[in-house]
């Protein structure tokens, strides 16, 4: 890649940094700023699950506005209102606003994420887009990592320090990208499209030519965010593992996510390409969820979910690079649909997991293992029967 573009890849990977981890700075202040507000367990549910369904509506939406009105005015605005949602919350002393400002930073993550990575595709050449992909994916996990580490930190000079800390570093943020951050689209022709409602949008996706990278997408969403809400339960409930233990498996799995994305993920796909990557680590997520459930200590269950976070950490730059690949001149469209796709998962996975694991510990990671084995089989029949050429 040229200096020119990894600069302002930089640019994009402090941007996605900034909006994962704002949202993961909370973790860690969450169970005490509920309960000083009278609330519990409902309340945590409906934050995590309010913000990934306002992401969800307004995916598709901001997607078009990136193809219309171009990236950078996006990820500036998105920008905005996730800052604006931190300024909500340091605010709030009632649940409601809480909730609000949880559907405010859904809005700005929307705005913010599909417009990055269709930034990316502008910028990069096809060789170069898994590359690209990773680069953005690893400032994800890192922001993952990362952002409890420092709410914890500054929740020792106030509860609500974190939160009015995360609101200035974006409006930083907002201000170094209007600085810094060039149009992607300046040299292009603009694309119209007419904004349509999002179960529209949902239905116009399904003939797509990206419809089955989307589809697993949900998937792995799905699948992930099933597991790792049930992990903490499971380990303590299996191998009375400690919080420390508990902390050390999530740190690990997210530092293995970052070096893999970073240094990894490009050389695997020019070395086997994307689909062969696609069937290859369903296949290795699929085994990790059946070796989950057999898994006789936490020595080894630390080891599975290592090989299943490994997976997934390869999987979503993949799939990116896929739908972008597939996706022509509606780049925005098609990051605004993987959001969409993804929150979708990101709702229903952990939903349905802590509902199962009420019934058996080990019915959310076989739930997972046979939606990933159906989805493995339906991609091998895709391959066989596309024309497409990547």
């Amino acid at each position: 890649m040229q200096s020119a573009q990894r600069k302002k890849l930089y640019i994009l990977m402090v941007n996605m940094f900034i909006a994962v981890g704002s949202f993961g700075i909370i973790i860690p202040i969450l169970p005490a700023y509920l309960l000083s507000i009278g609330q519990a367990g409902t309340a945590a549910g409906l934050i995590i699950a309010l913000f990934a369904a306002a992401q969800f509506v307004m995916s598709p939406i901001a997607g078009r506005w990136a193809d219309q009105y171009g990236r950078r005015k996006m990820i500036i605005s998105g920008l905005s209102v996730l800052a604006l949602s931190m300024f909500v919350f340091y605010f709030s002393d009632s649940i409601t606003v809480l909730y609000i400002s949880r559907i405010i930073g859904g809005i700005g993550a929307a705005l913010l994420i599909p417009a990055i990575f269709a930034y990316v595709s502008d910028i990069t050449t096809m060789d170069q887009r898994a590359k690209g992909n990773s680069m953005i994916s690893a400032s994800m996990s890192l922001g993952i990592v990362i952002g409890p580490g420092i709410g914890g930190f500054l929740a020792d000079y106030g509860l609500k320090v974190p939160l009015l800390v995360s609101a200035l570093v974006g409006l930083l943020a907002v201000v170094f990208s209007a600085i810094y951050l060039k149009e992607s689209l300046e040299d292009k022709p603009e694309v119209m499209m007419k904004p349509q409602s999002m179960v529209k949008e949902i239905r116009n996706s399904f003939g797509k030519p990206y419809i089955i990278p989307l589809v697993i997408t949900l998937v792995m969403s799905f699948g992930l965010m099933a597991y790792e809400s049930v992990l903490g339960l499971y380990i303590d409930n299996s191998f009375g593992a400690t919080p420390k233990d508990i902390a050390v498996m999530v740190t690990a799995t997210g530092i293995v996510s970052v070096v893999i994305q970073l240094f990894a993920v490009d050389w695997i796909v020019r070395t086997i390409g994307e689909l062969n990557v696609l069937t290859v680590f369903l296949a290795v997520a699929a085994g990790g969820f059946l070796l989950s459930v057999i898994a006789g200590s936490y020595s080894m269950f630390f080891i599975v979910t290592m090989i299943i976070f490994l997976a997934s950490s390869i999987l979503r730059p993949v799939l990116t690079t896929l739908v972008s690949k597939l996706a022509g001149n509606e780049q925005g469209f098609a990051m605004g649909m993987n959001n969409s796709y993804m929150s979708i998962g990101n709702v229903a996975g952990p939903l349905l997991a802590g509902r199962l694991y009420d019934v058996n510990h080990d019915f959310p990671f076989l739930l997972g293992l046979a939606v990933l084995a159906i989805t493995f089989v339906g991609t091998m029949i895709w391959r066989k029967r596309t024309t497409i050429r990547l």
